[in-house]
């Protein structure tokens, strides 16, 4: 039978020319290369910002069901062999497989919506770098890290935040639908996995390409309209860059990775080593969507501004961009619903003055205040705000009250990115009210110290791996 002609194969002119394009020499010298001496002293000081804004979203994370879920499958069906390397899951201290560990730290992390993200990219990085991190490094070093320097850490952090990111921009570059983060956060680690492992440029290269290949290509619109625990796929991604790491290094062979080598993604990866994406992140201050963020916001200055109470408000009018509007508008009955949804997380900011783990993991999931708001509240989508989306994130508020004032925000933008960003105290509360409770202070205040010495030159990783490793005491 004959072959059919192929559609929608890429012209020749953008087709992957044996890897000369552009991973062959620029990127695989940085992924395996790149030493802490390299990279500018306030990228250093951002990448240990989120390295603690991701731990300690991990740490409140391990109360959502989801989370538990999760560990407890990987700890049930991804054990490691007797010889075979080995990790403990996060804040939760049962072995099982490198790949294990690292699936069951990232779903942990996408199961509380409140970690760090890079707007060109449309998703998140920091969810998979730490549990990647730690997984491989526990793996490499037989259990527990122990030979991998701090600021050699850093350096491999701040690697796969630069091509996890490029690698996200490269693929909404080239299709029309908006992916879930595990489509490319998987390439950044496998990256990650490479570096670590000491893959020679040739296994990089089948490394990354088996990661693209395999990361789940969810859609996530399909998730916004159906809100439940499939979050963003960085779960999987992580599985997929951890997995891909260890067949290339077995001499299992991939395609190359369409994100890095094809012609069309050369202006993603000209600029490496000379633009630093990781000063171009957000650090969420809510733990919900980023698209609900600049409302909430709004909605907070309303009511430090105004005297009135919840029972006042007789309706709410939400003006903002189109992917916004198209969270969910109900009362959610679960935190996966509440984190994907608009009105509700208005409600509380309206009603409660706070949007935090109380309101998406607690009692905000039953307060008939919050439910009555959601039900008072009307969404549309503005060309303004629309025409403005995804490089800036914004919209307004109007509160109606029952004396009959129309309370208008403004336009409001999200916060928590390089043109608005979150101060060090307000970090510093942010990982505090995750991890005090949980964890007792004299141990968070342990991790905060271990992640700021990181970047001594005597320091170990294995200083702060221990710290995370350890079970969560019971509630």
């Amino acid at each position: 039978m004959g072959c059919p002609a192929a559609e929608g194969r890429p012209e020749e002119e953008n087709s992957v020319n044996d890897g000369q394009a552009v991973l062959h020499r620029n990127a695989t010298h940085f992924i395996t290369d790149l030493r802490y001496e390299d990279i500018p002293d306030d990228v250093v000081a951002r990448i240990k910002d989120h390295l603690l804004d991701t731990i300690g979203i991990a740490i409140v994370a391990s109360r959502a069901v989801a989370s538990r879920i999760a560990r407890d499958t990987a700890f049930g069906l991804f054990g490691a062999g007797a010889a075979a390397p080995s990790a403990r899951m996060l804040f939760d201290g049962r072995r099982c497989s490198v790949a294990g560990a690292a699936f069951a730290g990232a779903m942990q992390i996408d199961s509380y919506d409140c970690h760090d993200g890079y707007p060109p990219s449309k998703g998140h990085i920091g969810v998979v770098a730490l549990p990647s991190l730690s997984a491989f490094a526990q793996g490499i070093e037989g259990h527990n890290g122990g030979k991998l320097s701090g600021r050699d850490a850093l350096a491999a952090l701040v690697m796969l935040y630069e091509v996890a990111g490029r690698c996200g921009s490269s693929l909404h570059a080239s299709v029309p639908e908006h992916h879930v983060s595990g489509a490319w956060n998987a390439i950044g680690v496998a990256a990650l996995g490479a570096r670590l492992l000491g893959l020679d440029h040739e296994r990089l290269r089948h490394a990354l390409g088996i990661a693209e290949f395999h990361g789940p290509r969810g859609l996530v619109m399909r998730v916004i309209a159906n809100p439940t625990m499939l979050n963003d796929g960085s779960g999987w991604g992580c599985m997929s860059g951890i997995t891909a790491a260890y067949l290339a290094q077995q001499g299992f062979t991939g395609a190359p990775a369409t994100t890095l080598e094809v012609r069309d993604a050369a202006s993603h990866w000209a600029d490496l080593s000379s633009r630093w994406l990781l000063r171009e992140q957000y650090i969420k201050p809510y733990p919900v969507c980023r698209w609900a963020h600049p409302l909430i916001d709004a909605a907070l200055r309303i009511g430090s501004e105004n005297a009135f109470t919840p029972e006042d408000i007789t309706a709410i009018e939400i003006a903002t961009f189109a992917t916004s509007a198209a969270l969910y508008r109900g009362m959610p009955q679960n935190t996966s619903m509440a984190q994907l949804s608009l009105s509700f997380p208005v409600a509380a900011a309206l009603a409660r003055g706070r949007v935090g783990p109380d309101e998406v993991l607690g009692s905000g999931l039953n307060d008939p205040k919050l439910q009555r708001l959601v039900g008072l509240t009307g969404i549309r989508a503005d060309e303004t705000y629309c025409a403005l989306y995804p490089k800036q994130q914004c919209g307004d508020v109007t509160v109606v009250l029952s004396d009959g004032r129309r309370i208008t925000s403004g336009p409001s933008r999200a916060r928590g990115g390089p043109d608005a960003p979150l101060s060090e105290a307000e970090l510093v509360t942010k990982f505090s009210s995750h991890a005090n409770d949980l964890l007792g202070v004299e141990r968070a205040t342990a991790i905060r110290q271990a992640v700021q010495d990181l970047d001594r030159p005597d320091a170990r990783f294995d200083n702060l791996q221990q710290l995370l490793l350890a079970p969560i005491p019971p509630v």
